[in-house]
């Protein structure tokens, strides 16, 4: 990129990177594994005693146990979570949910008003009849059908029940643009529980810090939005939560024209403003709903709303592939 140096000089950012590589020090605890349809990742510190390996062994294993669960009950693809029954029943009548998938609605839909709708988990009415692997797209058609049952304002919680509602047909939902930042939140507040007080917690694109590398600061990469191999900037972080949405991630290619997993919910076709959008802040749930957020509204749009946020940072890469950054960014 061609202002990539100077931006590296500007925001002090060092090129190292430490989500993949293993360290050398035997305090240092990490594995690697797959769940919620990415890649997962946990590193932490615990100090050199006898119980260590045992500890660490326990605590990997209740951080991969809380992603499972989390994608066992709200995938889209998972025909007995409870989220595939809302999609089922929730447009006949209401449908009593549990208190944590209710409050991840409810901070959905949040985002939703505080964007504008540029955050829709009802954009799944459209969104379910793309096939990324099958490189398959809905018709014109399609998606002027179900472009109407797009619409953030159709679902209805009811806190006294604890239900869901839709009064739209059609209406689907899917919480894939939160709910690995919530699977992230969770495990850290494991880890942080245990007494952990330095880790790293990573699922797809969201990641989540506690605390610092003891004494360093953790060093999160930003992947390069056309080079797989590439790194476009290294970020220094302590104690936040980075989030990135690229059109990288699920894509095929068709005459010329790449559709990816990020729709647009006016359109229902995959969202091409920008190439890639990584939000800062403290909150993993936030900052995944956001990173869509800003990446439908696109460059002015969504640089706009993050600098009315001084709780977030942005950093944005458009489709000439340059670099902009958020106003509290630029300060330091």
């Amino acid at each position: 990129m061609n202002n990539c140096h100077q931006l590296l000089r500007k925001l002090t950012l060092f090129a190292m990177l430490f989500l993949s590589t293993n360290t050398a020090w035997a305090q240092w605890h990490q594995k690697t594994f797959n769940v919620m349809g990415t890649r997962a990742h946990v590193e932490f510190w615990l100090n050199d005693t006898a119980n260590a390996p045992r500890l660490a062994t326990d605590y990997i294993q209740l951080v991969e146990q809380e992603m499972q669960r989390i994608d066992a009950a709200m995938s889209p693809y998972i025909e007995s979570s409870e989220l595939s029954r809302i999609n089922q029943e929730a447009a006949k009548h209401p449908v009593q949910i549990s208190a944590e998938l209710y409050q991840l609605i409810k901070t959905a839909l949040d985002v939703s008003i505080l964007s504008q709708g540029a955050f829709d988990i009802t954009y799944a009415s459209v969104g379910y009849h793309y096939n990324y692997r099958k490189h398959q797209k809905p018709s014109e058609a399609q998606i002027s059908k179900s472009l109407t049952a797009i619409d953030y304002q159709a679902i209805k919680l009811n806190s006294k029940e604890q239900s869901i509602q839709f009064d739209k047909t059609d209406v689907k939902i899917d919480l894939g643009g939160i709910a690995k930042g919530h699977a992230v939140k969770n495990c850290l507040a494991i880890l942080k529980n245990n007494g952990v007080e330095h880790a790293l917690v990573s699922a797809g694109g969201d990641t989540g810090l506690l605390g610092d590398r003891r004494g360093r600061p953790w060093h999160v990469g930003i992947k390069h939005p056309r080079a797989e191999q590439k790194t476009a900037v290294h970020l220094p972080l302590n104690d936040e939560a980075i989030s990135t949405s690229g059109d990288y991630e699920r894509y095929f290619i068709q005459d010329g024209v790449r559709y990816h997993h990020i729709i647009n919910p006016k359109t229902g076709d995959s969202a091409r403003k920008v190439v890639s959008v990584s939000i800062i802040g403290k909150d993993p749930t936030y900052v995944d709903a956001l990173s869509t957020a800003v990446f439908v509204k696109g460059l002015v749009d969504g640089m706009t709303l993050i600098n009315k946020l001084p709780e977030f940072e942005a950093i944005i890469i458009d489709n000439q592939q340059t670099m902009h950054v958020s106003r509290g960014l630029q300060q330091n």
